[in-house]
């Protein structure tokens, strides 16, 4: 009988370690992403748009593999079919605002205040939806919006461009958060194709406001690979997190955090400021306070 337990509980740890690597490796690979974003010597709109094409390449030809294209696709046309758009919307805004947040402040500033994201969904959707977030969760959030307004505060009394920098990653974040309360609203719309569809839209946009071919090759090559990075760590994430309770996954995830700032110091000597440290320290603390739970 022990025998037979062990073969039938055996697929259920290998999903899980499948699960838990998927989900670690993802956090690594977005982690990267403002070593890509600064690295690419070119405009932030000429990034975005060879970003977006490979990226929405990527998404695709995962559909396509997976024969789940035309479901992805189907509720964009029928009957409940503003989720979908507004997930692409939404999206299209939060990812204009990601690669020029990281050209104009650090690193570590865009992904600290971006790690607050789901404090701010939580917000968000006891405005919205009226949904009580747990007393735990309410205190974090308070927490986390402070750590913000410390790195906010930091960059104000540096440069307007900082601050600027600052700006965008916080509506990046708020972005991120809307999307987050609108899967929690509408949870059958498309995970996939709102992603690939705003990388599409990017691309129209940038090549509105820049000249994306007059790029160097070096940035253009770098900036496709952005995309297809991003793309695989959006995968990952997606797949990886079928397999683990959502504390985990989001716990896991916390991990890319710690180590953009590092990317940054290690590859582009870009120390973090002290107030950048102590506002950082505040949400991570946040983070890790609200995974906790009472036995």
């Amino acid at each position: 009988m022990a025998n037979l337990t062990i073969t039938l509980s055996s697929p259920d740890r290998i999903a899980r370690r499948t699960g838990l690597a998927a989900v670690f490796l993802s956090a690594l690979l977005f982690s990267t992403a403002g070593l890509f974003s600064k690295g690419a010597a070119t405009d932030a709109w000429s990034v975005l748009f060879w970003r977006g094409l490979s990226s929405a390449l990527v998404v695709f030809i995962f559909l396509i593999a997976k024969a789940d294209l035309r479901r992805q696709i189907r509720p964009f046309a029928g009957r409940n079919w503003r989720p979908a758009w507004l997930a692409v919307a939404i999206c299209t805004s939060g990812s204009a605002a990601f690669v020029p947040a990281f050209k104009l402040t650090s690193i570590a500033n865009v992904v600290l205040i971006y790690a607050a994201a789901p404090f701010v969904a939580a917000l968000l959707a006891w405005l919205a939806l009226r949904e009580r977030p747990a007393a735990r969760v309410m205190l974090a959030s308070m927490a986390a919006l402070a750590g913000i307004a410390v790195i906010v505060g930091g960059s104000a009394s540096l440069s307007a461009t900082g601050l600027l920098g600052d700006g965008l990653a916080l509506w990046m974040t708020m972005m991120m958060a809307a999307v987050m309360v609108l899967y929690r609203r509408w949870p059958d719309t498309p995970t996939a194709t709102p992603t690939a569809l705003s990388s599409l839209a990017i691309v129209g946009l940038a090549s509105i406001f820049s000249d994306p071919l007059a790029a160097s090759i070096d940035a253009i090559a770098l900036s496709l690979a952005f995309g297809f990075v991003f793309a695989t760590a959006s995968i990952l994430l997606m797949e990886g997190s079928k397999h683990l309770p959502s504390s985990e996954t989001a716990l896991i995830s916390i991990f890319e955090t710690p180590l953009a700032p590092f990317w940054a110091w290690l590859i582009l000597s870009e120390t973090p400021s002290g107030v950048t440290v102590i506002g950082g320290a505040m949400i991570l603390a946040a983070i890790l306070a609200s995974q906790v739970k009472r036995p």
